[in-house]
């Protein structure tokens, strides 16, 4: 459904919203490697008009891409904490693909540990269970082999491709992700109180069928798992119908609670 908002804009170094007054809920969202908060600019029109849209932006891209990416989870998951105080105000649902989806679940239970609001719900995307182990690693790749892996792995649009020296800035980026993640292990800890939608493409070699339902070990609460045609990134293909989907479960009553 398509209504008239504000663009996405950054108010803050992490946060660029998508202003909709009114809004009975706030989906935040988590960028994949290499991505910045731009990576969800068409999400915020296809989202009902009751939910609002932030996009967390980290350093090392965008209108951030002088900065240093983290190098350490920790101290990230600490600064995002105090960083999104102001859109942890009401009731919200995190989204998150990759290492977003890690990022997101990293989040919720620092959040959860510190006794603050977190989320209603959870949508996980491409991200593997804790504990799962058998995805091969990247980020210690040579360059070549490691461009190679990056392409095969899609999402990359074709004039990106073309133009070597932004390809080149944005390989540095993605290695620098990807050795975030790959060294960080997951793991499940206390469970969450919310529920969790588990999403994943049939065919992503970076998160296998079978590495998704322990998922449900993270949380007291439901967990349901989407399966999507496609590789890791199987929802530019189907945006649409991701983004109603999680628009529509966003919505949906929150019986179950959220953490607090």
């Amino acid at each position: 459904m398509s209504v008239d908002i504000e663009e996405l804009v950054p108010e803050s170094p992490y946060v660029w919203r998508a202003r909709r007054p009114g809004h009975r809920r706030r989906l935040i969202c988590f960028p994949h490697a290499g991505a910045g908060a731009a990576a969800y600019t068409a999400w915020a029109e296809r989202l009902p008009a009751d939910v609002e849209l932030v996009a967390v932006q980290l350093p090392g891209r965008q209108n951030r891409i002088t900065e240093e990416p983290f190098t350490e989870v920790g101290p990230l998951v600490r600064v995002l904490v105090h960083a999104l105080r102001a859109v942890l105000d009401g009731p919200v649902a995190f989204f998150g693909h990759s290492c977003g989806a890690a990022l997101a679940y990293e989040l919720a239970r620092a959040l959860r540990a510190r006794g603050h609001r977190g989320p209603e719900q959870l949508f996980l995307s491409a991200q593997p269970a804790p504990g799962r182990t058998g995805v091969r690693q990247l980020h210690e790749l040579p360059d070549d082999a490691f461009r190679a892996e990056i392409i095969r792995l899609g999402g990359i649009e074709a004039e990106i491709l073309a133009d070597e020296d932004v390809m080149g800035s944005l390989l540095t980026v993605l290695r620098a992700d990807f050795a975030l993640w790959e060294r960080h292990r997951l793991t499940a800890g206390p469970p969450l109180e919310c529920p969790v939608t588990v999403l994943a493409g049939t065919a992503d070699p970076r998160s296998p069928v079978d590495t998704l339902s322990a998922w449900s070990a993270c949380t007291t609460k439901d967990v349901t798992t989407r399966l999507y045609e496609g590789g890791h990134f199987y929802f530019l293909d189907q945006l649409a119908d991701v983004v109603a989907f999680i628009g529509e479960r966003t919505l949906a009553p929150a019986t179950d609670g959220g953490t607090r």
